[in-house]
């Protein structure tokens, strides 16, 4: 029999290093808010391949219909051969994203390649070439997608020199005393000290940090924000990779404020584990590129295209925007109830079900990342699985299914809570 020590053995030997691994097992199955591995060995999904599973493992409308195309065909190549799935996708999701204005939408396969493609289209609308990101971003293993990231380790020591013109500025965050002013007068600083607004071509946030700890940005952020931007003539670029597809408790977090992007980045959820991204936008700043500019020999892939039709279907049919706003409720309240046992959980924070925890020594704001890792370790042991974040890597983040049954989300959250006060 397959067992997890031979498993990691072999893994060890034959793969890199470089591609970390968090989890000790191996997995042979997995239903909805579950998975089993090669040993047999039970364990609740609060991971969701890192926010890709908002209709959870194997949802069957998205099998079914992913078994369908496969009946039909597998690949043409969309800009060789297409077909009417990629044109009726790109439909719904120019109607789904904010925005009242005419929009299209192109797809490609990770998120990292909607990033790169959207700095491409905002590059060639505006002519010019700077970038501005923030602080604790992370937009991307690609070398621009590394360049915009605001966490140098891991993803960006010893893989530079990276593409120029990049700026970042400091994201608010209250617990560390980072003001929407103070991201504001960096910025201010940046025009005066580093580029020209004029030669700045977009400016690119994810409405909640993922990697960066689920910082969520002020209101009062986005709207300078959408101010400069119209005053400079820059675009403004939403990376809703991990927010979007109900996660936040709207179809897309940007929801949540009373301004709109230009650009909007999706992948993740949007297609329930297959691959596949999106870069949807104003009609005219998306056509600015000439045709061949944009495209991949497995853009818009024909079985990732039907699980995305599926999944829109799921989230609508199933209420998923709603439940992700009930389930985070329940989340929250049983988290802040734990505070006073929990000395270091500094801040329970996020939008929806997208939601972290902070740990910090206590009496102070240092972040503790002992504590994180022990936490994650104890639930693991326990069966449940749970990822970290943070640029100090002191933050716990959930983004289980929103179709998982209440049984067993309350079975993960008595886990937790034994992890947390153990």
């Amino acid at each position: 029999m397959t067992d997890n020590a031979s498993l990691k053995r072999r893994r060890e030997a034959a793969t890199p290093r470089g591609v970390g691994v968090m989890a000790p097992f191996f997995v042979s199955r997995a239903e909805n808010s579950e998975l089993w591995d090669v040993e047999g060995r039970r364990y609740i999904d609060f991971a969701g391949g890192i926010a890709v599973l908002n209709t959870g493992h194997r949802h069957p409308k998205v099998i079914a219909a992913v078994k369908a195309q496969l009946d039909a065909f597998t690949h043409s190549a969309y800009q060789v051969v297409p077909y009417e799935a990629y044109v009726t996708l790109a439909e719904r999701l120019n109607k789904l994203t904010p925005g009242a204005f005419p929009k299209k939408t192109t797809f490609f396969s990770t998120g990292a390649e909607a990033i790169e493609n959207a700095v491409k289209i905002a590059r060639v609308a505006t002519g010019r070439s700077g970038l501005i990101a923030f602080s604790g971003a992370f937009h991307g293993r690609t070398m621009m997608g590394m360049a915009l990231t605001g966490k140098v380790v891991p993803y960006k020591t010893g893989f530079g020199p990276f593409p120029p013109e990049v700026y970042h500025v400091p994201f608010p965050s209250a617990l560390h005393g980072v003001s929407v002013d103070d991201s504001l007068r960096a910025l201010e600083l940046l025009f005066k000290a580093d580029v020209d607004p004029k030669r700045v071509a977009a400016i690119l946030l994810e409405p909640v940090q993922g990697e960066g700890g689920f910082y969520v940005a002020p209101p009062e952020l986005m709207r300078a924000l959408r101010r400069l931007c119209d005053e400079h003539g820059i675009l403004l670029i939403a990376d809703e990779i991990q927010t979007g597809f109900a996660r936040t408790g709207k179809w897309f977090a940007m929801e949540h404020y009373d301004v709109v992007p230009d650009l909007m980045t999706t992948a993740k959820s949007l297609a329930g584990g297959f691959p596949l991204s999106a870069v949807t936008g104003r009609a005219e700043v998306m056509d600015a590129p000439a045709p061949g500019g944009l495209g991949g020999t497995y853009a818009g892939n024909p079985m990732a295209i039907a699980a995305a039709h599926a999944v829109l279907d799921v989230i609508e049919e199933e209420g998923l925007v709603r439940k992700a706003n009930q389930l985070g409720e329940v989340m929250r309240g049983r988290l802040e109830a734990l505070r006073a046992r929990v000395p270091r959980m500094a801040e329970v924070r996020g939008l929806g079900a997208m939601l972290a925890v902070e740990f910090c020594q206590p009496g102070g704001h240092t972040p503790d990342a002992d504590f994180t890792r022990q936490v994650q370790a104890r639930a693991l042991e326990k069966g449940l699985v749970l990822l970290t974040c943070g640029v100090y890597a002191n933050v716990i983040r959930f983004l289980f299914p929103l179709t998982i049954p209440e049984p067993v989300f309350n079975e993960g959250l008595t886990i937790l809570e034994s992890a947390l006060t153990a």
